[in-house]
């Protein structure tokens, strides 16, 4: 039985930019606890689509698991413009304080 992961990844090499396929997919590493791939293809994601803010989050998140902390502060950043762009006050704020809790 193929795993979800080969799925969403056979998905995305006949539409690598399909943006449902790669949330899937970074949903599916993340739950396998392959964090770096996770990055990665959130990072795929938000240098491709619009987003509104929730995927800077959680890009965030995992940079910071990782220690990557400037690159975490700068996708909260990047989320904060988003999340206002389209009027999300919450999503921006909740993107604030991820970055604040980074500290520096």
């Amino acid at each position: 039985m193929e795993s979800r992961i080969e799925y969403f990844e056979r998905m995305l090499v006949e539409n690598p930019d399909d943006p449902t396929g790669l949330m899937a997919l970074a949903n599916e590493y993340g739950k396998a606890e392959r964090f770096e791939d996770e990055a990665a293809v959130l990072q795929r994601y938000v240098a491709r689509h619009e987003d509104e803010g929730n995927a800077y989050l959680r890009l965030g998140e995992v940079l910071s698991h990782l220690g990557r902390e400037d690159e975490a502060r700068e996708a909260y950043e990047q989320g904060v413009r988003q999340a206002e762009k389209y009027g999300h006050s919450g999503m921006a704020e909740d993107l604030r304080l991820a970055a604040r809790q980074l500290g520096g």
